[in-house]
């Protein structure tokens, strides 16, 4: 598939959040004690045969948060793989996953986000979908190829509890040297 016959529809909840007085900055923590429980620097050098090994000892919490960081990782190179290759029904299958983790391990989801991830689950040519930012609102990134961009608003215009706000991104070639 043609990354040039996609889209990226970004879906703003309008729910208000605010990551100074959210759980933003607990995530955190839970995080660094992840890294100290595992002894490491940062759980970027952990792996998850390696969390797995110390799961008795970690609190089910603390485990959850460091297996959102560290799978993430793993999910963010393997999209950085598959993007070259053009798989980008593998690309939305990690953004699907990615979500289901921030929802499930690392609980910064809500049920806003939930559900613009679930309507763009229904609808034939979306290809992944997931929250984007520090959570607890704002927007979900959704992949979906350009001929269902309309059933995929209608279909979140339909069901959503609130009213969302739509931006679309098309893939450029980007930035280039020009010579003059």
């Amino acid at each position: 598939m043609d990354i040039k016959d996609c889209v990226l529809l970004i879906t703003n909840t309008n729910v208000k959040h605010n990551l100074g007085t959210s759980e933003y900055a607990v995530r955190r923590s839970q995080c660094e004690e992840a890294a100290r429980i595992l002894k490491v620097r940062s759980l970027r050098f952990a792996t998850l045969e390696e969390l797995n090994t110390e799961k008795a000892i970690l609190p089910d919490i603390i485990f959850r948060r460091a297996r959102h960081v560290i799978s993430e990782i793993e999910r963010t190179r393997a999209a950085a793989q598959a993007l070259p290759k053009g798989d980008l029904v593998k690309f939305g299958e990690l953004m699907y996953q990615s979500h289901d983790s921030l929802r499930n391990d690392y609980e910064v989801s809500c049920k806003e986000l939930d559900e613009l991830v679930e309507y763009a689950r229904e609808v034939e040519g979306v290809l992944g979908s997931r929250m984007t930012g520090g959570g607890f609102g704002g927007c979900t990134v959704t992949l979906v190829r350009s001929s269902a961009v309309e059933k995929l608003k209608a279909n979140i215009t339909s069901k959503y509890s609130k009213t969302p706000t739509f931006c679309l991104a098309t893939p450029s070639e980007g930035a280039q040297l020009l010579e003059l």
